[in-house]
């Protein structure tokens, strides 16, 4: 792709690097902003800049936040008995939006992928498994999106978490096999949550 200018072809190099923008989508980005108010364009980065500088994550369950502990963990009408585990942010934002959900969760940071490098120490197993020791806890939620990597950091945590002798359940299979937990829509997923079952029943051959 030729450019016109030196400054338009960097923007657009660095647009190119976000997931799933290549240079056409990127260059049509920077060309919007072009045509938009300086104060508007200036708006747009320091959002970002501010983003990358005082994004925070929980004390307790690692979500993202504004604050040292996220608005879900401090809200006084939540259950903090029950404790959703989910792989990262984007699932928080999938299972809020089904409104069939009131407890708190542990945001793991990914998903165990030994093909990718990822092990257990990578995540915040240890934190949980923490948390339930010093915490009452009455129930544990693993909601992990139905994927190779899913099972596999559900039978993990099944395993470090099993002698606590607290119910461990997992969301119903609503989601088909190799489906990500954010893509699926509210009313499959709403349901997948109340109609969870203890997770070892899956073990059982």
């Amino acid at each position: 792709m030729n450019f016109s200018s030196k400054l338009l072809e960097d923007a657009v190099n660095e647009f190119s690097k976000l997931p799933g923008v290549g240079q056409k989508t990127a260059l049509r980005l920077v060309l919007h902003l072009l045509n938009k108010e300086q104060e508007e364009v200036e708006h747009f980065g320091n959002a970002i800049v501010r983003l990358r500088k005082e994004i925070k994550h929980c004390g307790i369950c690692h979500n993202i936040s504004d604050n040292h502990i996220c608005e879900i963990c401090s809200a006084p009408k939540r259950e903090k008995e029950v404790i959703c585990v989910v792989e990262d942010t984007r699932d928080v934002m999938a299972v809020e939006n089904t409104s069939q959900y009131f407890g708190v969760y542990h945001v793991l940071g990914g998903l165990i992928s030994p093909m990718d490098g990822v092990g257990p120490s990578d995540l915040f197993i240890d934190s949980l498994v923490q948390r339930v020791a010093t915490t009452p806890v009455k129930e544990i939620i693993l909601a992990l999106s139905a994927t190779m990597e899913g099972d596999t950091t559900l039978f993990y945590l099944y395993k470090r978490l099993k002698d606590f002798q607290i119910p461990i359940t997992t969301i119903a299979r609503g989601i088909a096999f190799g489906g990500e937990l954010e893509y699926a829509d509210e009313i499959t997923l709403g349901r997948s949550i109340i109609t969870r079952v203890p997770y070892e029943n899956s073990l059982i051959k």
